[in-house]
């Protein structure tokens, strides 16, 4: 298996985030999470470790706003012009608002109101290198793309990247993410044919919606926790089934908390069949590792051998498959769960 990494992730490192009632903690979404994972891929017998291949702004612009990709890019040494005294008190210092868009008709001038109208909330902090890590991952998403599409028998690619993508919504970003990795992968794929997302990480891939909803040559599917408990609360409800053109072409699966392998895998086997009968050229997996029971940010109750049969049911398919990376935040763990995924694309 060809798996994609760039160590400019590492760029990405803010030394906190708020959580929810306005604790301080350390930013969970670290590059520790790599490092694991990297450990545990590395035992497995095929693992081929590259780096990616830059591929230019094009096929991120052919998701993301153009106005968006200029507030990444210039975000930071824009916050810095603005604010010189506050940003050379630390060097841990980050670009995060207080004030965020409640309505999006009309985008500030200032850095903080740009920040507020495009940050979803307090899980992405700018730092200097986050614009550059956000393309390096990209980068690893369509380097695992492009492996898949040039294959004569089905293919699996796997792409380490960080910064995850799936709440990154065509011009927003929110739950770590700053650019949809697996959404940019699936749209270079469109080239070949209908491409199909499966999202199995623990939260709702709202980004992802955001940008197909109204398409119907990409068929998103997202299993996660119901929205009505859990982030990103606002969107991955089951009467969301897209619109226009998409409708029917956007499937959610909110679970309960508590779900285990069983309950679980029930879910997959109804994804599989919707992936099926939509008979799609490739296959993107938003993968997350978030649902392993013990997850600070999860509340499911999965197992190492439930993840391991998730990927089995899955590569059961047979399809040209890119798995992209999103969370999984239980560091001890993530390794070696996400080397019992990747067994079966082997």
């Amino acid at each position: 298996m060809k798996i994609f990494y760039d160590k400019t992730h590492c760029l990405h490192n803010p030394a906190f985030e708020v959580f929810d009632g306005g604790q301080r903690v350390p930013y969970l979404e670290s590059p520790e999470r790599m490092d694991r994972i990297l450990k545990a891929i590395r035992k497995m017998d095929d693992a081929e470790i590259l780096a990616p291949r830059d591929f230019g702004l094009d096929p991120i612009r052919a998701v993301h706003s153009e106005q968006y990709l200029t507030f990444l890019a210039s975000a930071w040494t824009e916050w810095l012009a603005a604010t010189p005294e506050t940003a050379a008190a630390s060097d841990k210092t980050a670009l995060m608002p207080a004030t965020f868009a409640a309505k999006r008709d009309q985008m500030p001038e200032t850095i903080l109101g740009k920040a507020g109208f495009f940050l979803l909330d307090l899980s992405v902090p700018i730092v200097e290198g986050t614009y550059s890590a956000a393309l390096a991952s990209a980068n690893c998403a369509l380097s695992a793309a492009e492996t898949i599409s040039s294959s004569i028998a089905p293919p699996s690619s796997f792409a380490l990247c960080r910064p995850p993508g799936h709440h990154a919504g065509r011009e927003i970003a929110g739950g770590y993410c700053f650019l949809n990795n697996a959404a940019i992968a699936a749209q270079w794929l469109t080239r070949f044919g209908q491409v199909t997302i499966l999202d199995v990480d623990y939260h709702a891939g709202n980004g992802t919606q955001d940008i197909f909803y109204s398409r119907s040559d990409v068929l998103t599917i997202s299993i996660h926790a119901d929205p009505a408990f859990e982030y990103p609360y606002y969107a991955g409800y089951a009467q969301e089934t897209g619109a226009g053109e998409g409708l029917g072409f956007h499937r959610n699966f909110p679970l309960p908390a508590g779900t285990d392998d069983t309950a679980y895998l029930t879910t997959i086997n109804q994804a599989i069949a919707l992936i099926s009968d939509y008979a799609p050229s490739s296959l993107v997996i938003s993968l997350g590792m978030d649902t392993y029971g013990g997850d600070p940010l999860g509340r499911f109750k999965l197992t190492r051998e439930g993840i391991g049969e998730i990927g089995h049911r899955i590569s059961a398919l047979g399809l040209p498959t890119a798995i992209i990376m999103e969370g999984g935040y239980n560091t001890d763990e993530l390794g070696e769960n996400v080397a019992a995924f990747l067994e079966h694309f082997r």
